[in-house]
């Protein structure tokens, strides 16, 4: 079942309708917005989810990053309840998961991998229908769209069919629906994946004024620089386990060289086993480009002045660097 699911299905019948958003319950206010304890979970042999275990504070934005098949989707399906653990703890804005799940999702938005968008509806519309899921009045739906369209940039398309809304107009507006029931806890999976720089750019200026106003964001992706920008914290995951946890920076710090030298060019690949293992402490290729690694790059840097026929890219350490050295560089399908 897709992700976008759990946010469409309605609350249970004792619920009454949510008119208005509503203040998160103090006696919650201490404890985390998602909990994860020892979660595990298992399709035949393959263990897709191996005994994870992480916490979200209100109000933060955590990264939950790893190559393909790590385990990133099954863990959000299961924090949702749209699967079923085979072991460990789930608690979701206060409720336990999965026995009280659709209680959860009450207070939950889900932004997923792709739009789903109903092409048969114009932008008021989708909002309008999906706000009906949570048991939202019409005219609470209807007082919250300009806001959203607003919030999305979107002011002026309130009656356009989704057919003639770009790319990152349609993401922009899968993030607007996702707020129609003012939610505190918000799962966003690869949110900016296929948008161009400036759309990128704006959902994150959005991403950031969410986490001001104190929403809770869980967010996947495989854009390093926006794990790096926007969360507080993150984790890891690899062959359905955690292999790190911290924020970005300490990440850095913890595994990666400081400086960074990318060198490409006719005869590289002799030149690094030859000179740049003796000049660098550590030494990695990837296809025709070779990565340098270390405290100090001052004679590597010397060294390639005189060599005209290599090119090369001087920069600080970044989480990419860490992410590929601890999930490795070999392709993931």
């Amino acid at each position: 079942m897709a992700l976008a699911d759990a946010a469409r299905r309605a609350p249970p019948d004792d619920l009454p309708p949510r008119d208005a958003p509503r203040a998160a319950p103090r006696e919650l206010a201490a404890e985390p917005a998602l909990a994860v304890s020892d979660l595990r979970k298992a399709y035949g042999a393959h263990r897709a989810v191996d005994g994870v275990s992480f916490a979200i504070r209100p109000g933060e934005c955590f990264g939950l990053l790893g190559p393909n098949g790590a385990g990133k989707t099954t863990t959000l399906k299961l924090c949702l309840g749209l699967t079923d653990p085979d072991g460990g703890e789930i608690r979701l804005g206060g409720h336990p998961v999965p026995g009280e799940a659709r209680e959860a999702r009450v207070r939950v938005g889900v932004v997923p991998q792709l739009d789903n968008l109903d092409p048969d509806f114009t932008v008021t519309e989708n909002l309008l229908v999906y706000g009906r899921y949570f048991g939202l009045s019409k005219r609470a739906i209807a007082a919250r769209i300009p806001e959203l369209l607003a919030f999305a940039g979107l002011a002026g398309r309130a009656d356009a069919r989704i057919q003639t809304l770009s790319g990152g107009m349609k993401r922009r507006l899968t993030l607007a629906r996702a707020l129609v029931n003012d939610p505190q806890i918000l799962f966003m999976d690869e949110p900016t994946t296929g948008l161009d720089p400036q759309a990128r750019h704006l959902i994150w200026e959005r991403l950031r004024k969410l986490t001001a106003q104190g929403k809770t964001i869980l967010l996947t992706t495989h854009f390093m620089e926006e794990a790096e920008r926007l969360c507080g914290r993150l984790v890891i995951m690899d062959h359905g386990r955690l292999i790190a946890e911290g924020s970005p920076r300490a990440l850095i710090q913890q595994h990666i060289d400081p400086h960074v030298v990318e060198v490409h060019g006719e005869g590289v690949a002799e030149w690094a086993e030859r000179d740049a293992r003796r000049l660098c402490r550590r030494v990695e290729r990837t296809g025709e480009t070779v990565f340098c690694y270390d405290a100090d790059v001052a004679p590597l840097l010397a060294d390639l002045e005189a060599r005209k026929e290599l090119r090369y890219l001087h920069r600080a350490a970044d989480l990419e660097d860490v992410f590929l050295k601890l999930t490795g560089r070999e392709l993931r399908d």
